[in-house]
């Protein structure tokens, strides 16, 4: 098995969140709003926004908002998995899959679904393998993100922030986790 590093990685990481900053750029200049291809649940056209909605972002202040714990944690998977971007497209189909069934009837857009998904994944793999780094990053996702985790998941009436998709990438991640983590080295 050859040993894989986070420097292998690296590349591929900074080119997807270099895809998401293109894709704010490109929105910004065209006539149309491009987020109306987001996610809109329960609706045909709101499909495409299961695999689109994570490059998608309503402004500057939430692209900025999404694009640092993505990169952290994009960064700590790749570390930490042989098989990261298998995981990155499982959370987004299954979380954009059960967003577009349960969700809230607005178009959701962004990353925070991919990032809650991420948080869980690395935590629940952390504890169900209970090796060293995958533990270590468990605690270290836990420390910096969990408590943005739990009040993210939390309804906020009124609120145009998506919270329903931070929950339910939260379960796809956690789910993922289950599916795809056994306590062998991988």
């Amino acid at each position: 098995m050859t040993r894989h590093t986070i420097r292998e990685e690296l590349r591929s990481v900074l080119l997807l969140i270099g895809v998401i900053w293109a894709v704010f750029v490109v929105g910004l200049v065209l006539p149309q709003d491009i987020n109306a291809w987001g996610l809109y649940p329960r609706s045909l056209r709101g499909i495409v926004g299961i695999v689109l909605s994570p490059f998608l972002h309503s402004d500057l202040t939430h692209l900025l908002g999404n694009t640092i714990p993505l990169f952290v944690l994009l960064v700590l998977l790749a570390g930490s998995r042989a098989n990261s971007w298998a995981i990155v497209v499982s959370i987004v189909l299954l979380g954009g899959c059960l967003l577009w069934l349960f969700g809230r009837p607005m178009i959701h857009v962004g990353a925070s679904g991919l990032i809650y998904g991420l948080i869980a994944f690395l935590v629940v793999s952390g504890l169900i393998e209970r090796r060293p780094v995958p533990l270590a990053i468990a605690v270290l996702v836990g420390f910096l993100y969990g408590g943005t985790f739990f009040s993210g998941i939390l309804p906020s009436l009124g609120s145009q922030v998506s919270w329903d998709g931070h929950l339910l990438g939260g379960i796809a991640g956690g789910l993922v986790a289950s599916v795809l983590t056994s306590r062998n080295p991988w």
